[in-house]
């Protein structure tokens, strides 16, 4: 049986009109590559608001009935590949999202934990990265924008019989020395290791 793998970026937000990652997850399930075969990759790109990760992350988890997601976000202060290792209870009340919008609340889910860990092989992902070429480091701080809001919604699905293997990747702005195809390198190489663990025997 193929294994599903539901890859996501965003779209523009204040401060970002040109967000690659969006590019990026259309390329992913696109692109050819031993290790991609006998797979099925569905590709989906978040407006980035709080009200489209509410409403489209469980109705594509539910139609689509992925065995792995792979997120995609963009940080544009970092200057390398985060490879983020959990997510946190928090969402910032100061920066709004693409509709102008600020969560009603600084917490994502009350009487939850603070921070909820990652639900993927993050040393072997962060060793695809660095051997892609790519600039790679392993983060505790996904932030408290959109970008952590769609990780910790991804693993509380888990939680609830959705995906087993969740990983949230944030990446740097394009700029030369990393321009997208590196970037997209990076992508297929931390993609191939998902794929991997997906295959093994649990």
């Amino acid at each position: 049986m193929a294994i599903t793998v539901l890859v996501t970026g965003f779209g523009p937000f204040p401060g970002a009109p040109r967000n690659p990652t969006g590019r990026l997850a259309r390329r992913l399930v696109r692109v050819r590559r031993p290790a991609f075969a006998v797979t099925r990759r569905v590709a989906h790109v978040f407006d980035t608001r709080y009200a489209a990760i509410e409403r489209e992350l469980p109705a594509i988890i539910a139609r689509e009935r992925p065995d792995a997601l792979l997120m995609f976000g963009l940080a544009t202060r970092t200057p390398h590949v985060r490879i983020e290792t959990r997510a946190r209870n928090a969402a910032s009340m100061v920066f709004p999202d693409a509709d102008g919008r600020k969560p009603a609340a600084p917490g994502l889910t009350g009487g939850a934990p603070p921070f909820r860990r990652v639900r993927a092989p993050i040393m072997a992902l962060l060793r695809a990265a660095r051997m892609s070429g790519a600039p790679a480091a392993l983060s505790q701080d996904a932030g408290r924008y959109v970008c952590n809001a769609l990780f910790w919604r991804a693993l509380e699905a888990s939680r609830r019989g959705g995906p087993m293997l969740i990983a949230f990747v944030h990446v740097p702005r394009l700029r030369p020395g990393f321009g997208f195809t590196k970037l997209a390198r990076a992508g297929e190489a931390i993609l191939a290791e998902i794929l991997a663990a997906a295959r093994r025997p649990r």
